[in-house]
């Protein structure tokens, strides 16, 4: 009998020991497996119980000034048209960065809906390197107006020079550059507006290292490892000249020029050129994480500020960017607009503001 408990003993200290040493593995699998994590798998969601709004429509007929060529095929178009008409879309700017036979296609492409598409010309800049260089882009400028451009762009400068238009890139040539001055004077005597992307996120050109709280998005778009790279404020001086030397041409700077972290640069240039705008476009993630700042920057240059996207042309993402713009709603995720680790919050933005920025001023700089 003893023996028989004896064995029924060892048996459930065994058993114990196991369920102990199980759990034990299992938690060392847990431990390991986030000691292992990636930051770029790390997808944080949020358990507050906050409001949720969803905006399917934006609350007044909005002009998307900042999107690209997504419609590769003629039933894309369509599907494109049947999105901004659900999510009230009045009209959308397309920047083709294209000049030449590319871009008279692409007005022929999109002439089925000439009524619900401006599309934005690029400039030749062939032979830049070349003495003369000037009179031959211009005459593609003048062109490309007459085929049915409705203003010129997007014009890119991240430091290195100008290099999204095409076929030609600038590198080495900055949009203040001597070449360049007779290109934006014409733009400006043509009547019709430029968009240009200076800098990128000041997070770009931080070190990539503990301290860099973009870093999960700045990593993949850095410049920190570019060492003749012109500095994010050279690109604010650069921008600045450009925009003070041509007061009858329209500048809109795209992305808030890229001040996301300091908007009292931007609205230090907005309070002394006003041939200056701004567009929001793909920089609602670095300002969803600061709603009042934003609101009051908004508030403040409400005349100066357009409504655009630069982020496909789903459903989801325009809804997403009219829950930032009109709601109050506090720390949400939207991983197919962000890769940041920040939640972000809306901006809770007053109609009259709300008025302007989604029509109002880009019905006004395309002189409606």
């Amino acid at each position: 009998m003893h023996r028989y408990y004896l064995v029924i003993t060892l048996f459930i200290l065994f058993s114990c020991d196991q369920d102990t040493k199980d759990t034990n593995m299992e938690q060392n699998k847990v431990d390991q497996d986030v000691n292992q994590l990636l930051l770029r798998d790390y997808q944080p969601e949020s358990l507050y119980k906050n409001q949720e709004t969803l905006v399917p429509k934006a609350k007044y007929p909005a002009i998307d000034v900042h999107a690209h060529t997504y419609a590769k095929t003629a039933e894309e178009l369509d599907e494109w048209v049947a999105t901004m008409d659900k999510v009230g879309i009045e009209k959308t700017v397309v920047l083709t960065y294209e000049t030449g036979e590319k871009f008279d296609s692409l007005i022929q492409a999109y002439k089925k809906y000439e009524d619900r598409f401006l599309l934005f010309c690029g400039i030749d800049y062939t032979g830049y390197e070349e003495e003369g260089f000037g009179p031959a882009a211009i005459r593609e400028l003048e062109r490309c107006v007459a085929a049915g451009a409705k203003g010129v762009g997007e014009l890119g400068d991240k430091g290195e020079g100008l290099f999204y238009s095409r076929p030609t890139k600038a590198y080495g040539m900055h949009v203040n550059d001597p070449r360049m001055q007779p290109i934006l004077e014409r733009i400006g005597e043509l009547g019709v507006p430029i968009n240009i992307h200076v800098a990128e996120p000041i997070w770009m050109y931080q070190p990539m290292d503990k301290t860099n709280d973009g870093l999960m998005n700045a990593f993949k778009w850095r410049l920190d490892d570019k060492p003749d790279l012109v500095s994010h404020q050279g690109m604010m001086e650069i921008l600045e000249e450009a925009v003070a030397n041509h007061p009858q041409t329209m500048f809109i700077a795209c992305h808030y020029a890229n001040c996301s972290y300091d908007l009292s640069i931007l609205g230090n240039m907005l309070d002394k050129y006003p041939n200056l705008y701004a567009d929001n476009s793909a920089r609602y993630a670095e300002t969803a994480t600061i709603p009042r700042t934003v609101n009051r920057f908004y508030t403040k240059y409400a005349d100066r500020i357009m409504y655009g996207t630069d982020m496909g042309r789903s459903e989801g993402m325009y809804q997403t960017t009219f829950r930032i713009l009109e709601t109050e709603d506090e720390h949400f995720y939207d991983r197919d607009l962000s890769s940041y680790h920040w939640a972000m919050h809306g901006y809770g933005l007053d109609d009259e503001v709300l008025r302007k920025v989604y029509r109002d001023n880009a019905a006004k700089a395309f002189g409606w």
